[in-house]
């Protein structure tokens, strides 16, 4: 008889970093305990054509704009009681750098654009962030964009390495209101748009069951 254990396997949200195309995974940052709250806010995108007429009223322009602000805790603690690195030696600054890298250029960027301010280079394109998804679970997989970022470290070790710190994020929901439609990550909103749609018809469908019964 096969063994199953007293408890589910815990699924880890994650931030997961994509190549410019977002085709390959670059980096996943799992978050080393899931926050016990994630807070969520959709603004609709009613449509306002500034004349109050009726027919407008329920029009839609797209998808609400969500954001999501979520608190992801860091310790080291357990790592430096059975002596592992990079924790010994570094804390949680990789952990740290892995995170906080995803709101800066790459230094290859900067330094493309500091070369081409030299040549005289009128018009400059903005450096592009990282492409980034956030995971929660297997039923939320969305493109994001990081807006807010804070950092409290709230312990150090003797060379004063942070080994504890929270970081507050604040995350902008990307939807095919603000991508190409025949991106990857505009079809991936979709599909959760779609899983969306699923599972209110359950909901309804359950809803109409428990009345009957």
């Amino acid at each position: 008889m096969t063994a199953y254990p007293p408890y589910p396997r815990l699924l880890k949200g994650a931030i997961v970093v994509l190549n410019s195309s977002a085709t390959t995974v670059q980096n996943t940052i799992p978050f080393q305990y899931n926050p016990e709250t994630l807070t969520r806010t959709l603004q609709v995108q009613a449509v306002d054509n500034g004349n109050g007429e009726r027919i407008e009223a329920l029009r839609l322009e797209g998808a609400p704009v969500e954001t999501i602000k979520v608190d992801v805790e860091i310790d080291a603690t357990d790592e430096l009681e059975k002596g592992k690195q990079p924790a010994v030696s570094l804390g949680i600054y990789p952990q740290l750098s892995a995170l906080e890298t995803l709101i800066y250029p790459t230094s290859e960027q900067v330094k493309q654009k500091m070369n081409l301010a030299d040549e005289g280079t009128l018009e400059i394109v903005p450096m592009e962030a990282p492409v980034t998804l956030f995971i929660w679970g297997d039923k939320r997989m969305l493109p994001v964009r990081i807006t807010d970022f804070s950092i409290t470290e709230e312990a150090y070790d003797t060379n004063l390495n942070p080994i504890r710190a929270k970081v507050s994020l604040g995350l902008r929901v990307l939807s095919y209101n603000d991508l190409l439609w025949n991106q990857r990550l505009s079809r991936l909103f979709m599909a959760h748009h779609k899983l969306k749609e699923g599972m209110a018809k359950l909901n309804t469908i359950t809803n109409l069951i428990n009345s009957r019964s």
